[in-house]
This record gives structure tokens, C-alpha cells and sequence, in this order.
């Protein structure tokens, strides 16, 4: 299993990035480079605990489609999702939230393996962590900059 962990500190109140991080339509914006579009499941506003969003999107190449749940949720500090089906061998992305002084603290941990052994495990170590890890980087960069100015009213009314 790999792990990547990421802090983001963010000028904005707590619940307005909670919200962000959480908004599908926002997701929507911060990964249009992989064309990523909600095909099942919650595909519109934000997603609460229990709910399942199917995601379609072009990786490497590849279109796949990968779904998963919000399987713990306290707002507005944290909350998991967890991959159901998709082409990994499993994901786990827990998200936690908290604000000091005006400031929140993001903190992502992402867990994830991939199949096929060891050839998968090198894949996933080599090239993998490295693709997912700026992956979140640029996500978290732009919840940031619509946190910090008005542009999370487009997504948060």
C-alpha cells in the first residue's frame, strides 16, 4: 500500500473549504485536464455520508470509471471516501479539516494499492505515487485560490 500525505493551509473558514472539498461540481472544475465527469450516483451539489459517485475519466491514456462512497463523515472537519469499484485493487482518501486563527489546515492522507502483484506494486511506487501526489497538489492548490476569493460562491450557494 502507498501513502501520500498533503497539508494545505487556506485563508478561508473551515466550513467553506469542508464544503469545497466535497462539492462535485467542484471536483468537476479541478480535474477537467482528465475530463472527469459524475456518471452515477451523486453527480450534482455536494456529497454527504452514504452517498456513491461514479467518476469517468482519462488516466494514461485510458478512459476508466471509478466509484466510491463517503463512508465517514464528520462536518465540517473530516471525511473518507472510499473506492467500491474501479482499477485499483483499493483507495482510501480521508480528508481533515480543522481552523486555527482564521486559517484552516487541510490534511489529505491517500491510501491506495494497486493490483497485479508485484509488477503493480513497482508501477504504483515508481510512477503512480509521483502521478497521483501532483494530482492532489493541483486540486488542493485550486481549492485554495477559490477558497481565498469568490469564486467558491459559483459552487457553494
Amino acid at each position: 500500500m502507498e501513502t501520500i500525505q498533503l497539508e494545505t493551509k487556506i485563508n478561508a473558514p473551515v466550513t467553506r473549504c469542508f464544503d469545497l472539498a466535497r462539492s462535485i461540481d467542484f471536483h468537476k472544475l479541478t480535474t477537467s485536464k482528465t475530463d472527469e465527469r459524475a456518471i452515477a450516483g451523486t453527480v450534482t451539489g455536494l456529497i454527504n455520508k452514504g452517498e456513491t459517485v461514479t467518476w469517468r475519466a482519462k488516466h494514461f491514456g485510458v478512459y476508466q470509471e471509478l466509484s466510491s462512497v463517503i463512508a465517514e463523515m464528520e462536518s465540517p472537519f473530516f471525511f473518507e471516501d472510499r473506492m467500491l469499484k474501479g482499477a485499483f485493487k483499493s483507495i482510501r482518501h480521508r480528508h481533515y479539516f480543522e481552523e486555527y486563527n482564521n486559517v484552516t489546515t487541510m490534511k489529505d492522507v491517500f491510501e491506495f494499492e494497486v493490483p497485479f502483484g508485484f509488477p503493480g506494486r513497482i508501477f504504483g511506487k515508481l510512477v503512480l505515487k509521483n502521478y497521483l501526489r501532483k494530482f492532489l497538489i493541483e486540486r488542493n492548490r485550486m481549492l485554495k485560490v477559490a477558497a481565498e476569493s469568490d469564486q467558491w460562491k459559483e459552487f457553494l450557494t
